[in-house]
């Protein structure tokens, strides 16, 4: 029995039995992948859609792979055809592109058939995962901020803007200035450090003074205010 399923395994071209087997198989450990973003993400956008995309991307990668396994000419007919696609969606996050190549990894080493190699790395790679989100590895010591607001042009937004750096912000770098409304408007763009205890909608009550209730948004972390 053990030497049939070795001598199976270890043909060339992989038997139906074992397309069936890797398939589910990869359809489990995508399934773990997903089960995994779910439970560390911490974002406000969060996409039922996304998930599926992992779990589709993460199978339908073992497919490939094993397809094209030793035949240079449906590789190069299979580059030639994706490479006509065009990905459309935003990421809502940098870590949902960490996630799509973790699905796609375990996708292809399942398509490699390497079974064993891959039951021990997508546990461990997603325990390592696990752990850097549970004990929130490499946070900022503090919240930083985007500020974007607009003022008209006969403002000096250096003036009126120094006195609530002073007493609301740790460090206010101006990141870029331009001109808006065909020079009636001045658009800043502020990266902000805030001090301890700052009350966020405080200091938008401040900028809106300071700029004539123009609008203004600011982005903590992620998430946007917009005033």
């Amino acid at each position: 029995m053990f030497d049939f399923l070795k001598d199976y395994f270890s043909s060339d071209h992989p038997q139906a039995l074992e397309v069936v087997g890797a398939m589910m198989l990869s359809f489990v450990l995508n399934l773990f992948i997903a089960v995994l973003y779910r439970s560390t993400y911490k974002g406000t956008r969060y996409s039922q859609d996304y998930v599926h995309t992992l779990i589709i991307i993460g199978t339908v990668t073992t497919i490939l792979i094993m397809v094209v396994r030793g035949n240079e000419g449906i590789a190069f007919g299979m580059f030639a055809a994706f490479s006509m696609i065009r990905f459309r969606r935003s990421l809502g996050q940098a870590r949902d592109l960490g996630f799509i190549f973790f699905a796609m990894a375990t996708g292809m080493v399942v398509g490699a058939r390497l079974y064993t190699e891959v039951m021990i790395m997508t546990p461990l790679a997603g325990a390592l995962i696990f752990g850097i989100s549970r004990f929130d590895a490499f946070a900022p010591r503090r919240a930083s901020h985007f500020l974007t607001m607009r003022m008209t042009s006969d403002m000096n937004f250096e003036e009126r803007l120094g006195p609530i750096w002073e007493e609301c912000a740790d460090k206010a770098e101006l990141m870029s200035v331009r001109s808006a409304q065909a020079g009636m408007m001045t658009e800043l763009r502020y990266g902000l450090q805030l001090k301890p205890g700052v009350n966020l909608s405080d200091l938008i009550e401040k900028l809106q003074l300071a700029c004539g209730n123009n609008r203004i948004v600011l982005t903590p972390t992620g998430n946007e205010l917009d005033a």
